[in-house]
């Protein structure tokens, strides 16, 4: 079963519950805002999280990786800016070992791009912000009335 993430609105600061969605974007429940979209997944609950109807980055990381903990607020920053294009899936291969070896995560941080149910593109190690920015950009949709 996968459980709700609470995620602050950058619009209005509500907090709202989201849940995995195959086929919509999250939208603040006070502004209809669309949400920066970025939760943790495990094995219980990775297939229902990298299935969505915009890209998926997922990333995977641990705690005591010094790239790793340089990468998340870059992602942070993408899901902010990207809210309601993409979606960031963090797994921490320390609790999540089966899924680090699934996926191939040999090195970390391993940012992997999911797009339409399958990999696209695979980034190892903490690229700079703009380099990061760049390889994302062609999987991500354009804003809609751009």
């Amino acid at each position: 079963m996968t459980t709700a993430t609470e995620v602050r609105c950058t619009s209005c600061g509500a907090r709202n519950r989201v849940r995995p969605s195959p086929t919509g974007v999250p939208r603040c429940a006070t502004c209809k805002a669309h949400l920066p979209w970025m939760v943790a997944a495990g094995e219980s609950s990775f297939e229902d999280e990298v299935t969505a109807a915009v890209p998926v980055v997922v990333d995977f990381w641990a705690p005591w990786c010094g790239p790793c903990r340089a990468v998340k607020p870059v992602l942070e920053k993408a899901a902010a800016a990207h809210a309601g294009r993409l979606k960031v899936v963090e797994v921490n291969v320390d609790e999540e070992p089966q899924l680090g070896s699934r996926w191939g995560a040999m090195s970390i941080p391993l940012l992997v791009v999911i797009k339409d149910g399958r990999e696209v593109d695979r980034i190892v190690g903490a690229l700079p912000p703009a380099e990061l920015d760049r390889r994302l950009r062609p999987f991500i949709p354009a804003p809609s009335g751009a």
